[in-house]
């Protein structure tokens, strides 16, 4: 019988959620909901020394604004709980036990000096990359080179020791990843890592293979920095008897900078100028200790299906030219074996255009709540209907939620100012007539729908010997002081014909007639 689909995100509480987790955390999520499985939380907490406080809950935050559903985890429970490795701690020694007792792992009794001075003779003999493996091992302080009554002293009276995996010194190590294809890796390059160190805390290594295996994980998607830790992830799933249910591994391309040049780094955010997290992060310089800020796409007012939509072109492609998805349609349509393995190169205008996007295809009626809510801010009054046409108006002129307010404000305050450039070509005696006869006849218009104030116009304006065109431009700027903005047309018909004569009138006594 096939295995329920499991998979895990496994992110470390050392800061704030970065970009590039919140993809890994996303194609998880796309792949487990596509094939009807479960999308699991763990936090992988054992280097305590790298522990940050707030950053696990600021995960769990970000996952629930991305709209990234868990099944299983810290907050949700599960039948696999504790989802926390620091509380999972007592389950991990006995599988460091079972891999001595097997002969595939071994004590190191190495003090942190022996290990420098013997970094130091490979270095000197021009060794590329010192290690600590299969060679090497023979020369150091550990079990396999110790008799073993030694051995035996040594650890009955509490002598420091970490716990060191055997890799073999001449194999192939194979495995099939579903991005890349087989990989293929000879143990010589792989050293014998800590499983267990000297405080009784299993490394990363060791806690993530024996939590993906008692969670049942069927499928494990994470970046392209973890791939060189395979080979070694293999080896234990074999030495450990699990091997028949390894799960399925996928590494993702990484995430550039906008030139290309490099890996997309939390510090890139502010030096770049756009947010590389989902969420503002409130933390400390490690240098000065004073408090430091940085942005978030949802403070900086990005929707959260907009930027999903983003994260999700990062790598993978639908095969089709459709570019705009909803989480169900992106269920639908992923597949792991679209993630490319090429390195995808961020792009902060393709994200600002996701959120036109998605921001211009909402109900008008929602869209009034976000501006309604910025007008409040500012203590505008303004009424629900209003608001809505003033949004479903401004709406093609706006990036963020926050420019609808931004593009709004020429409703509630008459301008001050006006263009020079268009005055000073434009503005004359007659046009002024015009204007002015146009005012005095709007107040009562019997329809001030935006064809019927067209239709007005043109009927005061060929009155008075003229064409619409040469007017329309010096009316814009009447009514809002600048010659850019939404349709003329409709913008009078929302602020309302007695509004606009008055904004008209205002015009023509300020102005001066060259």
């Amino acid at each position: 019988m096939e295995r329920e689909v499991r998979v895990r995100f496994a992110p470390s509480p050392t800061g704030p959620l970065h970009i590039g987790g919140v993809r890994t955390a996303l194609y998880n999520f796309l792949l487990a909901r596509k094939l009807g499985g479960k999308m699991l939380l763990r936090i992988e907490d054992t280097d305590q020394n790298r522990f940050v406080p707030g950053a696990e809950q600021y995960i769990m935050d970000a996952l629930r604004w991305c709209g990234i559903i868990i099944d299983e985890g810290i907050e949700e429970g599960g039948p696999h709980a504790p989802y926390r490795q620091s509380e999972r701690k007592p389950m991990y020694r006995q599988y460091a036990q079972q891999l001595i007792d097997s002969g595939h792992a071994y004590y190191a009794f190495d003090t942190p000096e022996e290990l420098d001075a013997m970094r130091a003779r490979l270095q000197a003999a021009k060794v590329p990359n010192p290690q600590y493996n299969s060679i090497t091992r023979t020369q150091m302080r550990n079990s396999l080179t110790l008799p073993e009554d030694e051995v035996k002293q040594l650890l009955d009276g509490g002598a420091q020791y970490v716990i060191r995996l055997k890799v073999p010194r001449k194999e192939e190590i194979r495995f099939n990843d579903l991005i890349r294809g087989w990989v293929v890796v000879h143990s010589s390059a792989v050293d014998d890592k800590v499983l267990m160190k000297s405080d009784g805390m299993p490394t990363y290594h060791l806690a993530n293979i024996v939590d993906d295996h008692l969670m049942e994980i069927t499928h494990v998607i994470r970046g392209e920095e973890w791939l060189p830790s395979a080979p070694l992830h293999v080896l234990l799933y074999r030495y450990l008897g699990w091997e028949d249910t390894m799960p399925n591994f996928a590494h993702l391309p990484l995430l550039l900078k906008p030139d290309g040049t490099g890996k997309l780094s939390k510090r890139d955010g502010d030096k770049l100028g756009f947010p590389v997290f989902p969420l503002e992060w409130h933390g400390t310089d490690a240098e000065t200790g004073q408090p430091t800020v940085s942005s978030g796409y949802r403070e900086s007012g990005y929707l959260p299906d907009a930027f999903i939509n983003f994260l999700a072109f990062l790598g993978w492609n639908p095969g089709t030219q459709q570019e705009l998805f909803t989480m169900d349609e992106l269920i639908e349509h992923f597949s792991i074996e679209r993630v490319s393995k090429s390195p995808a190169r961020f792009d902060q205008n393709k994200v600002r255009w996701y959120n036109e996007q998605y921001l211009r295809a909402k109900p008008d009626a929602e869209l009034a709540g976000y501006l309604l809510e910025s007008l409040q801010a500012q203590g505008i009054n303004c009424p629900a209907d209003k608001a809505e046409q003033i949004a479903a108006l401004v709406k093609e002129r706006a990036t963020f939620p926050a420019d609808l307010a931004r593009e709004a404000q020429l409703f509630f305050h008459r301008p001050t100012s006006y263009d020079e450039q268009v005055i000073s070509k434009k503005w004359n005696a007659q046009v002024a007539g015009a204007l002015a006869a146009y005012a005095q006849a709007l107040p009562t218009a019997t329809d001030t729908s935006p064809d019927g104030l067209k239709a007005l116009l043109t009927q005061v304006v060929e009155s008075q010997g003229m064409k619409t065109g040469q007017v329309l431009q010096v009316l814009r700027v009447a009514v809002t002081g600048t010659t850019a903005g939404p349709d003329l047309m409709a913008l009078m018909s929302i602020l309302g014909a007695q509004e606009t004569a008055e904004r008209i009138e205002a015009a023509v006594s300020q102005v001066v007639v060259s």
